[in-house]
């Protein structure tokens, strides 16, 4: 370093000023190398990449306080540099050139920049090489070759003063944006200081900025992202979203959007609280910055790759909505002139024969209705502001062009993806619907499955009019659209409201036919979303005969034949259009034809518990509404519920062929199988009403199935109507029903008394739980064989003795009476004397309630 230091600067003077004013025309003329530049990058400073942000390299607002503070020479030194920035050859000269005066005036700075010189020195220094190493990748070379230099620079980070800091935390940025650099900056410890620094109570907001930009460069590179995750400076670059100042927003969220690269760090970006600023960020209207509404649609987009997090975005109120490219929308046809509706298809009476003046009313729903009983929802009202937004983008061919400027290697077509508000987002999709894609339609259809989360969303697509394109494209041609399609409408079923206008829209004809096909035509997944729809459509439960059959839709204006009908409200002449007339007679043919009715049976006769649940959910259905019993018969229901009745899990668990499955595994498929024997027990307890079907239908073989069901170990509540159909089952065959009869006896130990004594246990409700132990009471005082055996063994014993010391005097006095009659028995004394039977007892004798002789008797019998 020596050597490349001029000999009259060879010895380092007292004080760099005083050294200035020594020596005015040499040292005037290379001071001015650090101010004459216009300071501007080389395409090689910053080497782009599309996957990461990179911040900008700017120069910082300071007006170069290294030639007020460095230069004392009577404004010699300001009147040269203007004569200098008269000719651009010689600044040029001065910056390109590489003569030792200029690399010894670097040295010299550099060696400014010692431990053992002044604080002022060293933050002189340090804002002079900042300002320097702007100039360019040259300028920046000059700077690192001397051994030692990012040292003394990320030293200066812990400096009390904020120039000192911002000039280290600038040079710092500037270097580390060459990716040859980027090692050497980290590998000095740069992160662990700059985190120190960020973490001081007060700081400017250039401090920051610089700060956090030097971070921003140094996430671009893999390794130092999980650095930078694993520090401290993830909470503080999470609250600097919250800045007053923009640039410090801006260089934050670019950092977070590149650590979100690594897909090992979302679980911590996550956790730390940063997906509601982001998508805040987001949804804020802030044109004047671009910058951040980029990086935080780019971090959340690469959150959005974990299913749980995309949950979480979509929670913050935005949508995924796939990018099909700007060519595809050529497609969209507006309608010319139409009178205004709604989106869902609710039109508004015609009061005018002619429209508007400006014919606004045909693009701007609601301008001309004048009817004071018109009152638009919410969501209808969001439905309106979506569609007309983005119909007008479309017609201007507005949509997707910026996304269409990048380059095509950058994304995959079909993985392009971006995040718009809910009410824009539902709207976009709902118009990628009516495109001609097929690739744009199977992906829209996706994101409506995806974004149907909550009733809120679910409601949304519906008042959109989702529901009708995605009935329409039930009939596509291409397999792919319409897995897609009926992905959507299974998640959109969930709504109960939504499943009533899907039900009106006629969605029930193509979902019949689709299950109609051939198994080798329609993949398991297809089925099961198929019968995940008609089961919400067709619930037994919600008695829909009267609602399908025999007029409107249970809280809707609109029937099946609201075309040939059409209805008003609150004179509001609102009716919903395009519905198909005969939309009854297909429904009704499709759900009582023999091969539909076969194809059920055959699910029945499957392994899954839970397609056996819904088929047998959507059979009794169409016993209720249509009984068809000669069709039912003929496609061997019978063999269908024998099936479910011999349930593989049931045989397994309780003959214990299964013991090395895990406890979980088999109480959900416990779970699983009580749900389809209760839906298959419910069927066939309607199916015994009928006279045909009892004629033929082995009852000796289903009474042997059910009894082994009932004392299996489903749990209990599914246990129901197993005992109620064994029950109908032996009155049918005319046996009598007293104690004596072993099925009576087998459901009144298995079924009935466990539910009894899980309402002691569980009620909140004193009056449940008096009701409960008085019925108990009844059968073990009628003497029921191992009556007394089945409440000791469900642990009624606790229940009892709780509810002597508080309840009622008549639950009270029930529960002595079984306690007693449980004495009787000697193998009980242990768990009533460890249920703290004794104390109760005698504060019963003492106070002499009644039957407190039955408690001194109980008392005697116990030991002591």
């Amino acid at each position: 370093m020596a050597l490349t230091i001029p000999i009259h600067l060879k010895f380092k003077p007292p004080n760099f000023p005083k050294m200035l004013h020594n020596d005015t025309t040499t040292t005037t003329t290379h001071v001015q190398v650090f101010s004459v530049k216009r300071f501007t990058r080389k395409s090689s400073v910053q080497q782009q990449h599309h996957h990461y942000c990179r911040p900008p390299m700017i120069c910082s607002s300071s007006k170069f306080p290294v030639l007020t503070r460095a230069c004392s020479d009577g404004g010699q030194a300001e009147s040269f540099a203007a004569k200098n920035q008269s000719s651009a050859s010689d600044v040029e000269t001065l910056r390109d050139g590489s003569s030792s005066s200029n690399d010894g005036y670097v040295a010299l700075f550099i060696r400014m920049l010692g431990l053992d010189n002044d604080p002022q020195d060293r933050e002189q220094a340090v804002v002079a090489l900042w300002k320097y190493s702007l100039g360019g990748k040259q300028c920046i070379d000059n700077i690192v070759k001397y051994s030692g230099t990012v040292n003394l620079v990320v030293n200066l980070l812990k400096s009390d003063s904020d120039s000192a800091c911002e000039g280290a935390a600038g040079l710092l940025r500037v270097i580390s944006s060459i990716n040859v650099y980027r090692d050497l900056v980290a590998g000095s410890g740069a992160i662990e200081e700059m985190t120190g620094l960020l973490r001081r109570s007060i700081l400017s907001s250039n401090v920051k900025e610089q700060g956090i930009c030097t971070l921003w460069n140094l996430s671009v590179d893999e390794k130092l992202r999980e650095r930078i995750t694993s520090s401290e400076i993830l909470p503080l670059l999470v609250k600097f979203l919250e800045d007053e100042d923009m640039k410090v927003k801006e260089a934050a969220g670019g950092v977070l959007a590149n650590l979100t690269l690594n897909q090992s760090n979302h679980k911590l970006i996550v956790e730390a609280g940063v997906v509601p600023k982001l998508a805040k960020l987001l949804k804020a209207d802030m044109e004047e910055s671009k910058v951040i509404r980029k990086v935080a649609r780019n971090a959340l987009l690469e959150l959005a790759k974990d299913e749980y997090t995309r949950i979480l975005i979509m929670e913050e109120g935005l949508i995924l909505v796939p990018l099909v490219g700007s060519a595809a929308y050529k497609s969209f046809r507006p309608s010319l002139y139409s009178w205004p509706s709604l989106p869902d298809g609710t039109q508004l009476e015609q009061t005018s024969k002619g429209p508007s003046r400006y014919g606004a009313s045909e693009l701007l729903l609601g301008l001309n209705i004048d009817n004071e009983n018109v009152d638009l929802e919410e969501a209808k009202m969001n439905a309106v502001v979506g569609r007309t937004q983005q119909q007008f983008l479309a017609r201007i061919g507005a949509i997707e062009i910026e996304d269409d400027n990048k380059s095509d290697n950058e994304w995959s077509s079909s993985q392009r993806l971006t995040l718009l508000p809910w009410v824009d987002g539902v709207a976009r999709l709902v118009l990628i619907l009516g495109l001609e894609d097929e690739s744009a339609i199977a992906r829209a259809a996706g994101s409506i499955a995806d974004a149907s989360i909550n009733e809120h969303m679910r409601i949304s697509f519906k008042e959109a009019g989702v529901l009708k394109h995605l009935v329409q494209l039930t009939y596509h041609p291409s397999d792919t659209v319409r897995l897609a399609v009926i992905r959507a409408l299974d998640m959109l079923s969930i709504s109960n409201h939504v499943c009533q206008t899907m039900e009106a829209e006629g969605v029930l004809h193509p979902l019949v036919n689709l299950l109609k096909q051939s198994k080798s035509d329609i993949s398991n997944s297809l089925t099961a979303m198929i019968l995940n729809i008609l089961a919400r459509i067709l619930d037994p439960n919600k008695e829909l005969k009267s609602k399908l059959y025999a007029g409107p839709v249970t809280g809707s204006k609109m029937g099946w034949d609201v075309s040939m009908h059409p209805t008003s409200a609150n004179g509001n002449e609102m009716i919903v259009s395009e519905i198909t007339p005969s939309t009854e007679n297909i429904a009704g043919e499709d759900l009582i034809d023999s091969t539909f009715l076969s194809c059920l049976v055959d699910i029945l006769k499957t392994s899954n518990p839970d397609l056996q649940r819904k088929a047998a959910s959507i059979l009794e259905f169409i016993v209720v509404i249509e009984p068809s019993m000669e069709k039912l018969i003929s496609v061997g229901v019978e063999y269908g519920l024998e099936s479910v009745f011999q349930q593989k899990s049931l045989i397994e668990k309780e003959y214990g062929t299964e013991d090395g499955e895990k406890p979980e595994v088999q109480i959900l498929e416990l779970e699983e199988a009580g749900l389809a024997v209760s839906a298959a027990s419910r069927l066939l307890t309607k199916l015994l009403d009928c006279d045909q079907f009892r004629r033929n239908v082995n009852s000796i073989h289903f009474t042997k199935l059910l009894r082994a069901i009932l004392v299996s170990s489903i749990p209990l509540q599914y246990k129901d109507w197993v005992a109620a159909c064994l029950v109908k089952l032996t009155s049918l065959s005319g046996q009598n029903l007293d104690f004596e009869n072993p099925i009576n006896m087998e459901v009144t130990l298995h079924e009935k008394i466990p539910r009894l004594l899980e309402q002691i246990k569980g009620s909140f409700s004193p009056e449940v739980e008096e009701a409960a132990v008085l019925e108990l009471n009844r059968i073990i005082s009628e003497g029921m064989v191992d009556s007394t055996r089945a409440v000791a063994s469900q642990g009624g014993i606790f229940s009892l003795v709780k509810l002597l010391e508080n309840g009622s005097n008549r639950a009270g006095e029930a529960s002595l009476a079984i306690l007693f009659n449980l004495s009787m028995d000697s193998e009980n004394h242990a768990a009533i004397i460890a249920a703290g039977a004794v104390p109760v007892l005698r504060k019963f004798v003492l106070s002499q309630r009644p039957q407190w002789m039955r408690a001194l008797r109980l008392l005697r019998n116990l030991p002591t």
